[in-house]
């Protein structure tokens, strides 16, 4: 059974989340919250396996609450749900730790999809959705070094050559099967490189694995 938290300042969406979600029979609510302070007493206290958090909400958004919540350990992945595909404040989100973003007007059986995905530790945004977004968004990025070598992140020091490269294409917005046929690996290889990267590097997914890729200059805009 999935737990799942709602976290969104508008009652009307928390009862229609927890309609959506209580008619499944792999998902339960074990509360709501309607602002980032309540969000994050309510994880303190239930653990759910997923919270759906909304980014704008009064007092404490959604972007410092994912903030809060990471920065505690708990085992709960965010699910940011946006207004807008590519909201101004998505890309503030995953980098803050939230496992993926959906919008408010997708489709019943994509958020449930985007929610058992985030559960089992995938993410739910599109490798290529996420390109888009980290380039539409990479002012936020740090500036890439000119002239000043820079020493070697040291979340890259343990990895491989190999996986360096499959994170390199990871954040570069190849799928697993494009990764295995361009650089002729089984599928189930490519797999087993991405866990390890994630257990190295610390990355929670693969959407912060991409964010990692952008932030060691692994992959710059092009």
């Amino acid at each position: 059974m999935t737990t799942v938290l709602i976290a969104d300042d508008q009652p009307m969406q928390r009862f229609g989340f927890r309609m959506l979600l209580e008619s499944q029979d792999d998902m339960t609510v074990v509360g709501e919250a309607s602002n980032g302070t309540e969000a994050i007493r309510l994880v303190d206290r239930h653990h759910p396996d997923v919270v759906l958090m909304d980014i704008r909400m009064p007092g404490l958004d959604g972007i410092e609450a994912t903030r809060r919540v990471i920065a505690t350990g708990a085992r709960s992945r965010i699910l940011i749900v946006t207004t807008f595909d590519l909201d101004e404040y998505a890309y503030d989100g995953l980098r803050a730790g939230a496992s993926g973003f959906l919008v408010k007007d997708a489709q019943p059986e994509e958020l449930l999809a985007g929610i058992r995905a985030v559960a089992g530790g995938d993410a739910v945004v599109a490798p290529s959705l996420t390109r888009r977004l980290l380039d539409a968004y990479i002012h936020h990025l740090p500036a890439s070094p000119t002239t000043t070598p820079q020493p070697e992140d040291a979340r890259l020091a343990s990895l491989t050559d190999r996986e360096r490269e499959i994170l390199t294409v990871i954040g570069k917005g190849w799928s697993n099967t494009e990764i295995a046929e361009r650089l002729h690996l089984a599928e189930s290889t490519v797999k087993t490189h991405v866990g390890r990267i994630l257990a190295k590097t610390g990355a929670r997914d693969r959407v912060q694995a991409v964010i990692l890729a952008y932030d060691t200059h692994l992959v710059t805009p092009a």
